[in-house]
């Protein structure tokens, strides 16, 4: 990763507008987070449900990396960091 030498300026709607991406993150990261307690409660509860909650939960993985890494570039490209 490469990073910039020269000190990086925003403007006041790149600021705003990454702080809404990071807002995004924090309530995307935490629904899938709270999808995945709400599953394991379920199996405690009913464990016939295991299954169709084990399916549910093995897609939040997958879903928050995805959330990370669309706020990972768009941080990335604001602060003009470039990867090799």
């Amino acid at each position: 990763m490469s990073l910039q030498i020269q000190p990086v300026t925003l403007s006041a709607e790149q600021v705003a507008d990454l702080k809404g991406k990071l807002a995004d993150l924090r309530h995307d990261i935490n629904n899938n987070v709270a999808l995945l307690l709400s599953a394991i409660e379920m199996m405690r509860r009913r464990p016939e449900t295991f299954e169709k909650m084990l399916d549910s939960m093995a897609r939040q993985p997958n879903r928050i990396s995805e959330t990370v890494t669309q706020f990972s570039k768009a941080l990335e490209t604001a602060l003009n960091i470039t990867r090799p």
